[in-house]
């Protein structure tokens, strides 16, 4: 069977620690036109707020994933398509290679059949997943694309994620990873704030990842991040 994201340009990421923009709903969210809606933040998750989000979303159509960032804060829900757990493969804190993974196996709670990790390569020192993390951000272009390729080739990641996290990325760094991989997905997550951002990016990776847009500017910003993702 074929992985939906092989069909996506665009994802819409929900922080469910963050309000939507005032006036705004979400309804308004699954109308933008994204393939897919992403659940998950770094800080003062819960699954309480999981699951406002999930049932705000549910009665869309629109695929309908979770990020959860620890095990405590996953939910079982029937709406949910699936689970995209990062793996930090620059991680300092080895709790975010297999630590929490491991954590969430032994509560034998893991519905393996919508579980899906994402290899995380994380770019943005100054950000809160960075800091939390430990990440060694440290990296040029040919170490992005080293780490791409140990994801891949190494431990079969479907998917390699590259985290500006609040910051615009390189986009040669970018296309090092693109260049290093031969069936992985590329998702690209980061500063996407307006079209030419946006198709840039997309210009490069298979799946831009758009977040806090959506949060500090509303809707209609995030429709021309979309239709710049479908252009590229």
């Amino acid at each position: 069977m074929t992985a939906p994201w092989t069909e996506w340009d665009h994802i819409l990421k929900i922080d469910p620690d963050k309000e939507l923009v005032d006036g705004e709903t979400f309804a308004d969210v699954c109308q933008t036109g994204t393939d897919a809606l992403e659940i998950g933040g770094t800080l003062d998750i819960t699954s309480e707020k999981m699951s406002r989000v999930i049932e705000a979303c549910a009665e869309y159509d629109v695929p309908l994933y979770q990020e959860p960032s620890n095990p405590a804060v996953v939910v079982d829900d029937e709406a949910v398509d699936g689970f995209l757990v990062p793996v930090v493969f620059n991680a300092g804190d080895m709790a975010w290679m297999t630590g929490f993974h491991k954590e969430w196996v032994k509560s034998d709670h893991v519905d393996w059949g919508r579980t899906t990790t994402e290899g995380y390569i994380i770019l943005n020192p100054d950000s809160s997943v960075g800091q939390l993390t430990e990440a060694d951000c440290a990296l040029d272009a040919d170490d992005v694309a080293a780490y791409a390729e140990i994801a891949e080739q190494m431990f079969g990641q479907e998917i390699v994620y590259l985290e500006y996290s609040g910051m615009l990325g390189d986009p040669e760094k970018v296309q090092a990873a693109a260049d290093a991989i031969d069936d992985a997905a590329l998702f690209y997550g980061g500063g996407i704030h307006d079209y030419d951002s946006a198709h840039t990016m997309a210009s490069e990776a298979d799946v831009v990842v758009v977040g806090d847009l959506v949060h500090d500017v509303g809707v209609d910003a995030v429709r021309d991040t979309v239709e710049a993702a479908k252009d590229a």
